[in-house]
């Protein structure tokens, strides 16, 4: 048995989990914010038997998808009388990180 952690974007948690679940899959989700740009990610808590860890893969490459987004930069540390006026950027966000980590031992009450 596996358990597998997977970080997708807000967006696409809900689509995933439905599509998770209408595959007879459950999940557990947990509101988390990410680093760089500091906003909503949910972390999803799938166990799932070896057997069927390529399936659940494939049900998150197929519900998570990357796009980009323009973002204002955080300002540097400016002297003060500097005027600093950010250019917004395109970052790509989105998608899935999964990580993978084998269950010594499951029980369910």
């Amino acid at each position: 048995m596996k358990l597998l952690i997977s970080v997708v974007n807000s967006d696409d948690a809900h689509p995933l989990i439905d599509a998770l679940m209408s595959e007879g899959y459950r999940a557990t989700m947990i509101s988390t914010t990410g680093g760089f740009l500091r906003e909503g990610n949910a972390t999803l808590l799938i166990g799932v038997a070896d057997e069927n860890v390529q399936d659940v893969l494939k049900i998150i490459q197929e519900s998570c998808h990357t796009r980009t987004q323009w973002v204002n930069p955080l300002p540097p540390t400016v002297e003060s009388g500097e005027l600093y006026m950010p250019t917004p950027i395109e970052v790509p966000v989105g998608g899935a990180v999964v990580f993978m980590l084998n269950v010594e031992r499951f029980e369910k009450y």
